[in-house]
């Protein structure tokens, strides 16, 4: 999986596609890292649209992007999250700590 990352207007967005697991969140993290130290917008959303699956690497990589967003003063929220992922924040109680978002556009 390679993050595609796109600078809107008000935020700056990162895509996924395919599973977000051990085997790559190594990569996803530097990449969010960068991602959020250096966006000139407040706001950095990820898109899981595409993401098939997700674990608890993958979890752990969303939490730290969004303990990093906190420190540096932005918000990190996510959206576009399908049922089969949305229900794995609820299990672990994520879905209260996430700004989740039914799409792009609604943030």
């Amino acid at each position: 999986m390679t993050p595609i990352l796109l600078d809107y207007p008000d935020c700056f967005v990162i895509q996924l596609h395919g599973p977000l697991n051990a085997s790559n969140t190594i990569d996803f993290q530097r990449r969010v890292t960068t991602a959020v130290a250096q966006a000139e917008h407040n706001i950095v959303l990820v898109d899981l649209e595409q993401v098939e699956s997700l674990d608890s690497a993958g979890l752990m990589a969303l939490v730290q992007g969004l303990k990093l967003a906190q420190a540096l003063k932005r918000r990190f929220c996510l959206c576009s999250v399908s049922p089969s992922i949305r229900i794995i924040f609820e299990l672990t109680q994520l879905d209260r700590v996430f700004e989740i978002f039914e799409s792009v556009t609604d943030h």
